[in-house]
């Protein structure tokens, strides 16, 4: 572990697959996830007690989910927003946990979402939703729960709305493997394609009143940032085409 002068380093989610795997584990936005199926509230219990053991020499904690059926588990590094090597560390101990107890994972039911609320005065709008909701606000456009329990809340700001407008936007995070499924399932359902340029990392689909969702993955997402990097330039410089 890092001294307390020391910030441990963010890695990618490749990176973190590369270390961890596939089987149990898949990375969402700056998270690490997974779904553990148990067969009662006690051994549900139980084992978020060997993951409190487990984490309590690394001083590194998850984030738990305590439910009948099943314990989620949510990896990050806050100070860092970001995964590190203290995840990688925590989610092998964890793993040995889940099959000490005989406890199966089922990562393809790990999600998360955003809530993003697209606004032409963000300075209007945002003091009321952060006093309504007692959110606190990390900077960029996103408030967020100070007890990690409710989605993030992201107001992105934009020249105008879109016609039809559209009356809330979610980002919903899903693994990689089961993004294209979760698309299919929402066209099929009456949803229509608003855009997949930038698939794998987001597909945007809208419904039949013009209210929006994003399906997103960690994968894909370096070639937009390099994308928006190139935006940005042009924006700046008239003379970049």
């Amino acid at each position: 572990m890092p001294t307390p002068q020391e910030r441990p380093a963010a890695i990618s989610a490749k990176q973190f697959h590369d270390a961890v795997g596939y089987d149990d584990w898949r990375v969402i936005g700056s998270s690490a996830m997974t779904v553990y199926r148990t067969t009662s509230f006690s051994q549900a219990v139980g084992f978020a007690v060997l993951i409190a053991d487990a984490a309590a020499p690394l001083d590194h904690h998850p984030d738990l989910d305590i439910r009948p059926t099943s314990v989620t588990v949510k990896l990050t590094t806050h100070s860092e927003r970001s995964l590190t090597e203290n995840d990688v560390t925590l989610a092998h101990a964890i793993t040995e946990a889940a099959k000490f107890l005989e406890i199966p994972a089922d990562p393809s039911l790990a999600q998360s979402m955003m809530i993003a609320v697209d606004v032409v005065d963000p300075d209007a709008v945002m003091p009321f939703w952060q006093a309504v909701l007692g959110y606190t606000d990390r900077g960029g456009g996103v408030f967020v729960d100070p007890r990690r329990r409710l989605p993030l809340i992201w107001f992105d700001h934009v020249d105008q709305h879109r016609p039809p407008r559209n009356r809330f936007h979610l980002d919903i995070q899903v693994p990689p493997d089961v993004a294209e499924a979760r698309v299919a399932a929402a066209l099929e359902a009456g949803g229509r394609m608003l855009g997949d340029k930038y698939a794998p990392a987001w597909w945007s689909l809208i419904d039949a009143e013009g209210n929006v969702a994003d399906i997103a993955t960690w994968e894909g997402r370096d070639q937009w940032d390099e994308d928006a990097e190139e935006q940005d330039s042009a924006d700046e410089d008239p003379a970049v085409s």
